[in-house]
């Protein structure tokens, strides 16, 4: 049977500095990228061959250079997309979880902030992500058919695209596990017969 697959490699950036506890969403912190094994690790199970993705932000861009020193070679500029940030939170960014509680009467969510359809003031819901990155992925796909696509970004937006995969509900979805430093795999699979659909190799899946 003749297809077209498209391998993405999702990996989550690793840890962030600087935000003492607080929601950062899409605030550009820095990131900690100094576990040499670790990076040597993910970059031998992630192939050498790719197009490389990151999105605005700065710890997505330390995350991909750690990745390439780990494979020994020069940093390669990736391609840039805006639409594979992480969740924009508003008027709660740069808040403590105790006080996202407290201005929500205690209101909580079990894996995340709030609930995938709340919008935080001035910000989007986890369910706006999940039509954004469903779209982003779609045109990453579409332009590199048949390639595989390493995209440095963040846990929600990985959580987002194995929303879109598997076609389940974007609550359902916030119940993934998504680590820094790690890797989730979609593979983009076309053909004549069939058209298009989303297989998931394998999630939160750490080198080391």
């Amino acid at each position: 049977m003749d297809h077209t697959e498209t391998k993405l490699w999702l990996v989550r950036h690793a840890p962030v500095i600087g935000a003492h506890g607080r929601i950062y969403g899409q605030d550009d912190f820095d990131c900690d990228c100094s576990d040499e094994a670790l990076f040597r690790g993910l970059a031998g199970f992630l192939p050498q061959e790719a197009v490389w993705v990151a999105t605005h932000l700065r710890r997505t861009h330390q995350t991909l250079a750690a990745l390439h020193r780990g494979q020994g070679r020069e940093p390669v500029e990736p391609l840039i997309e805006r639409d594979l940030v992480e969740q924009h939170f508003g008027a709660w960014q740069g808040l403590t979880y105790a006080e996202l509680d407290a201005s929500r009467d205690g209101a909580y969510h079990r894996f995340w902030h709030a609930p995938a359809t709340e919008r935080p003031p001035g910000g989007e819901s986890f369910a706006d992500v999940v039509n954004r990155v469903e779209k982003a992925l779609l045109r990453l796909t579409l332009a590199h058919a048949g390639n595989d696509i390493v995209v440095v970004t963040h846990g929600g937006t990985i959580r987002a695209a194995l929303a879109a995969a598997l076609n389940i509900e974007p609550e359902r979805a916030l119940g993934f596990s998504v680590d820094n430093c790690s890797v989730t795999r979609l593979d983009h699979i076309e053909g004549q017969s069939f058209g298009a659909a989303w297989r998931v190799a394998f999630v939160n899946r750490r080198a080391v």
